[in-house]
């Protein structure tokens, strides 16, 4: 062909080789075309941008040869900023290597398909998507460990290609369909096998993301025959008000409704862990909790466990798992605690559940806090009484609250913070979805932006309508009048019902949904779930090394300066806790160095030699990367923490690296901490391999609801009776 003679064509060169060939251009609009080196068939195509990628509001363009697209982006206005100019020659054909390139620019790559067998490929692959994904999401959800459509339909010879495990599904395909639906971003199209070019629409887009979830879902599966390192975790919270549940909850734990939501065509798939937090719930522990089994086993076939069931009062804190995974459940703890004082209703507090999962530790909190709009500060309390008192976890980590006892905290309940606004005003921007402007005025989002509550917690973006309080019986009306023996009550529409989570930093978590069932009436409060990928260390992690005579890892502190908040003048020393030492607890000697620059604040150095030396159990570097030091300052005439923090030794795996992060005590922030730490690896203990979680990249787009959610639109909000 006449692409095989043209001067930007290169062959078979590497990606590094053709990023130095554009760095010697040097100029905007240079370009080359190389072999791909990931898809078979395919070209990789390398632009010269120095600046910005595309321009806004262009149309997407559709090209059936590399040719064709070479042509049509050589003249402008074509979408980019600036047209393929100037064809970068061979090394054979360059002339004066000797300009270098400039010291910032990024090669534009995108693969396109001008071979038989890929261009076919894509086509099939689309028709899939439309035609017969959902009967393979429906085997799957039925047991099957293969996509027996996808190979049907793209043929044995192309699966021998692709498929390295019948589980481990065609990545090479997914690059070739990569696409972005942002118009700020590059655009792909693919096009068919009858040489008709096909945009990606966004129907397209959502059946490529529910693709995705069955790839992330199958190769999950197929890894935990063995180990798994990515679970995914369903947390619910409902306040039922004192009646008792529908016949079925499936809506709930499928994650149906408004805001965030999954594709309908993934939504049954079984999550690994349940855990489904309720306030005023009329039902016992053993009713409740059958009748959850009873709707987890009506759409998904299968007996889930029960890990473990807390109560106080009328809360409940209910946590399941998949039976295959009973086994890796250890160390489970429960525990509940009273908030507010001279609670005469007698259903304010919280309930929590944690277990490890193989070396990863779980805690899940169902709290109910003080009601009431002018209440935020005793909201705020009962916060920081839970997060000191509720006594779950490694009991060694008493110096810490819960919040820094977990690889991942999940936090639910009726937290009953309100909105700081006019009902009718707030009544005015739910008809319209304007969700954003009332967060402006939602009183737990204020009180987190000033750090007086949930320190350093994350929450989803909300994109479905107030939870709290509606007309028993629809969602179609809110009564946000309450009538009582000594007068009239306003309960203004309020996102009273939440889900955070805090996990330990450099560790894996997404948030792949978030919102409220529109189809559950029972109670005045929508039932409102969020779902998450959570990144899990195998069951070895958590064993000794069995050859400890042979060279072993080792952690050396260089340094570490600290400020922390108080008018004392006492010294201090630092406690190191992890489970991945020796000795889980170690102590440095008191801090040679004490300064006080600012009034009220103290800055505390330690030197090498006042520093310990920390042994992990095990030496290999991907256990290493995966574990975490948590530090507490603590004075040493009174033994008192002035101030915790946890730190990733994953960041820290070079030479001599530096971290440096907040303390924090009672959910209070009480200052910062820095230091340098050289850890040591044996040469042949450096091996790593590719996580599950890495070999999927879910992209939310900022503006608007997650990709693949349904947010329908509220159809009456009318005056309350």
């Amino acid at each position: 062909v006449a692409m095989a003679t043209a001067a930007w064509y290169h062959r078979d060169i590497s990606r590094v080789h053709a990023e130095d060939l554009l760095a010697r251009a040097g100029r905007d609009g240079s370009y080359l075309v190389r072999d791909s080196e990931s898809v078979p068939g395919a070209y990789a195509l390398y632009r010269m941008i120095q600046h910005i990628y595309l321009q806004d509001g262009v149309q997407v363009n559709c090209f059936r040869t590399l040719e064709d697209l070479v042509l049509g982006y050589q003249h402008p206005h074509k979408g980019l900023v600036t047209p393929l100019l100037y064809p970068v020659p061979r090394d054979t054909d360059t002339g004066d290597e000797s300009s270098g390139g400039p010291p910032y620019w990024y090669p534009f790559l995108s693969v396109v398909s001008v071979s038989s067998t890929a261009g076919e490929v894509i086509g099939l692959l689309n028709d899939y998507l439309f035609s017969e994904l959902p009967l393979d999401i429906e085997n799957v959800h039925k047991g099957a460990t293969t996509l027996c459509h996808l190979k049907r339909t793209l043929g044995q010879k192309v699966c021998t290609l692709l498929f390295m495990h019948d589980v481990i599904l065609c990545l090479s395909v997914l690059q070739i369909v990569k696409f972005q639906s942002s118009p700020a971003k590059v655009r792909m199209v693919v096009g068919s096998h009858h040489n008709t070019p096909r945009e990606m629409t966004f129907e397209s887009a959502r059946k490529c993301d529910s693709f995705c979830h069955l790839l992330q879902l199958m190769r999950t599966r197929h890894c935990q025959r063995s180990e798994p390192d990515m679970v995914s975790v369903f947390v619910g919270t409902w306040n039922m008000g004192g009646s008792p549940p529908p016949r079925s909850l499936q809506s709930w734990v499928t994650s149906c409704g408004l805001g965030h939501t999954p594709d309908e065509s993934i939504s049954c798939l079984p999550h690994d862990i349940y855990a489904l937090g309720s306030q005023e719930n009329p039902q016992g522990e053993k009713e409740w909790t059958e009748h959850i089994k009873a709707t987890l086993r009506s759409y998904t076939q299968i007996d889930f466990k029960q890990v473990a069931v807390q109560s106080l009062w009328n809360m409940r804190l209910a946590v399941f798992v998949k039976p295959e995974h009973e086994s890796r459940i250890s160390h489970v703890n429960t525990a509940s605690v009273k908030t507010g004082l001279g609670n005469t209703l007698g259903n304010k507090g919280a309930v929590g559940v944690s277990f490890l999962f193989n070396g990863t530790s779980f805690g899940f909190v169902n709290c109910h806090l003080t009601s009431g709009s002018d209440k935020v500060l005793r909201r705020n309390q009962n916060f920081v009484d839970v997060l000191r008192l509720l006594s779950l976890g490694d009991k060694q980590l008493g110096a810490f609250d819960i919040s820094l006892r977990f690889t991942h905290l999940f936090w639910c309940g009726d937290l009953n913070y309100r909105l700081d606004l006019d009902v009718q005003d707030i009544l005015k921007h739910v008809s319209k979805r304007e969700f954003e402007e009332l967060m402006c005025a939602d009183q737990l989002t204020r009180e987190r932006h000033k750090r007086k509550a949930f320190l350093n917690f994350t929450e989803e973006k909300i994109t479905f309508p107030p939870t709290y309080r509606y007309e028993r019986g629809s969602r179609d009306c809110y009564l946000w009048q309450k009538y009582k023996t000594s007068g009239v009550r306003v309960n203004v529409p309020s996102w009273c019902d939440r889900i955070l989570w805090k996990s330990y930093p450099e560790t894996h978590i997404i948030c792949t949904a978030y919102g409220c069932t529109d189809d559950i009436f029972t109670s005045d409060h929508s039932p409102v779930f969020a779902t998450f990928q959570v990144g899990v260390m195998s069951q070895s992690s958590s064993k000794a090394d069995p050859n400890s005579g042979i060279e072993r890892a080792w952690i050396e502190l260089e340094g570490i300066e600290a400020i922390v908040k108080t008018a004392s003048k006492a010294k201090f020393f630092i406690e190191f806790h992890s489970s991945c030492l020796e000795a889980e607890t170690r102590r440095s000697s008191e801090n040679d160095a004490q300064g006080c620059d600012v009034p009220g604040f103290l800055k505390l150095g330690w030197s090498f030699k006042h520093l310990p030396k920390l042994l992990p159990i095990m030496s290999h570097m991907e256990y290493l990367q995966d574990q975490h030091l948590l530090l507490s300052v603590k004075s040493c005439d009174g033994f008192e923490s002035y101030g915790e923090c946890c730190v990733a030794l994953r960041s820290l795996t070079g030479a001599s690296e530096q971290f440096e992060t907040f303390l924090s005590h009672r959910g209070e922030e009480m200052g910062s901490i820095r230091g340098r730490v050289r850890i040591h690896v044996p040469k042949d203990k450096r091996g790593t391999r590719e996580k599950i979680y890495e070999w999927f990249h879910l992209e939310k787009d900022d503006k608007g609801p997650g990709r693949g959610s349904v947010s329908p639109a509220v159809t009456r909000v009318p005056v309350n009776r």
